[in-house]
């Protein structure tokens, strides 16, 4: 288990850049780090103000606009920044040196720090730009032929979506889509439904590991469990989950899988990661064709070209923040933040949750709703009047706005939502009953 004392040495040891620490010679300072060094559990963590404090200093964020909609793209703390800022000068030294000859050069040592953080093999990882070049790498080279059904549901992300449609126009495969009914808190109800769809002809069960609409996580294992059993393969769609939910890939019984790490990992802005089961490699064609599209070698996917190699090197120091806190008490944190704002609110008359408060089923993520303010409606007076950033969310029986607190986020932060919110729905229900008068 890391200790406070660890976490600090660790990044101030960061390879990829300087990490400035607080000043441990005051007696305040000393008797604070003695207490956080008492308090390591997620629980205990989840709750200490202090030590999260200083997690917020390491970030740039606004004092003003309070940023809510971390689930989109997350600010990178400032180390991560600083080794981004200093990779970047570095190559416009020579770029053409600096770039191809020295730090791509360090790709295979960040390989093998992703895969340690993922649970997995070096050689099953591929760095790239984010969740969709990997998921579309994956729906565009798996090989399939017309009549082969694809399962998958209305409520994946829009991008994955289009890309099975084009598969669908252009190859000529089946699409089967279900309709979740969410949030769920009955992971049995929610295999069935995939598993109830399974035919002789069903050949990839396409699945979302948290669900960017609403924050429900998946019940991934059990679903490709079942799919396994009938010769189905899973591919897993890991970009709300990542640095988020406390998991290795191989916990998940997914044959392919890729991620965003700008998102929870707290990377720089387009930087990703896809995995690949190591024997299904070779089923795989490249999307961006090299010497050996068909080949058995994970790197044939990442023949990108010219990239931004500075952001990528960053991601090492983004690694070591996340391991300095640690998966676990992240998880347990970002769960917290999401109860705090959202066991104020959902009393309120007019508000409705679409997201569990049960830690199995949600993390950070959660979608509120006001009565008689559609989904734009809210987002647009949360920012206009409080200067609350989110962002609007309608699908089907889903309408209103997604919140998502970071690990910067303060329950002080949160309690300037719950106003928000609150003073929304009484305007609203004093507005009905003016209207029924």
């Amino acid at each position: 288990m890391t200790t406070r004392r660890s976490f600090f040495r660790q990044l101030s040891t960061a390879a990829a850049a300087p990490f400035i620490l607080p000043d441990f010679t005051s007696e305040t300072n000393r008797a604070l780090f003695r207490r956080l060094e008492s308090s390591a559990s997620p629980q205990q963590v989840a709750t200490d103000e202090d030590f999260w404090a200083w997690i917020k200093a390491e970030f740039t964020v606004s004092p003003n606009l309070l940023n809510l909609n971390n689930g989109g793209v997350s600010p990178q703390p400032k180390s991560v920044q600083d080794a981004h800022i200093r990779f970047y000068q570095y190559s416009n030294e020579a770029p053409s040196y600096y770039m191809w000859r020295i730090l791509d050069q360090g790709r295979e040592s960040l390989r093998t720090k992703l895969a340690d953080l993922a649970g997995t093999s070096p050689e099953e990882l591929a760095i790239n730009r984010n969740a969709t070049e990997g998921l579309n790498t994956i729906i565009f080279g798996l090989d399939l032929k017309p009549g082969d059904e694809v399962i998958l549901a209305k409520q994946d992300y829009p991008n994955m979506m289009n890309a099975w449609k084009q598969r669908e126009k252009r190859d000529g495969i089946k699409l089967v889509w279900l309709d979740l009914k969410l949030p769920s808190e009955n992971e049995d109800e929610l295999v069935r439904q995939y598993v109830s769809a399974f035919t002789s002809k069903t050949k990839v069960v396409h699945v979302t590991h948290v669900i960017n609409w609403t924050g429900q996580i998946m019940p991934v294992r059990k679903i490709a469990d079942a799919a396994h059993k009938q010769g189905i393969e899973v591919i897993c769609d890991g970009a709300h989950s990542f640095a988020h939910v406390d998991y290795k890939i191989p916990d998940l019984g997914c044959d392919y899988w890729a991620t965003s790490l700008h998102k929870w990992l707290c990377a720089p802005f387009g930087s990703g990661m896809m995995y690949i089961k190591k024997d299904k490699i070779k089923n795989v064609w490249a999307l961006l064709s090299n010497t050996d599209p068909d080949g058995t070698d994970i790197r044939k996917f990442e023949s990108l070209g010219t990239r931004s190699f500075a952001s990528e090197m960053a991601i090492g120091t983004a690694v070591d923040f996340h391991l300095g806190i640690g998966a676990a008490r992240k998880f347990t944190r970002l769960h917290y933040l999401k109860n705090y704002w959202a066991e104020r609110v959902k009393e309120v008359p007019g508000v409705k949750l679409y997201t569990s408060l049960k830690p199995e089923f949600a993390g950070a993520l959660a979608v509120v709703g006001v009565d008689g303010l559609k989904g734009p409606e809210l987002e647009s007076q949360l920012l206009g009047t409080y200067k609350i950033h989110t962002t609007p969310i309608s699908l089907g029986e889903v309408n209103g706005v997604r919140v998502t607190p970071h690990i910067y986020t303060t329950p002080k932060d949160l309690d300037r939502l719950v106003v928000a919110i609150s003073e929304l729905a009484g305007k609203q229900n004093l507005a009905g009953k003016q209207k029924k008068s």
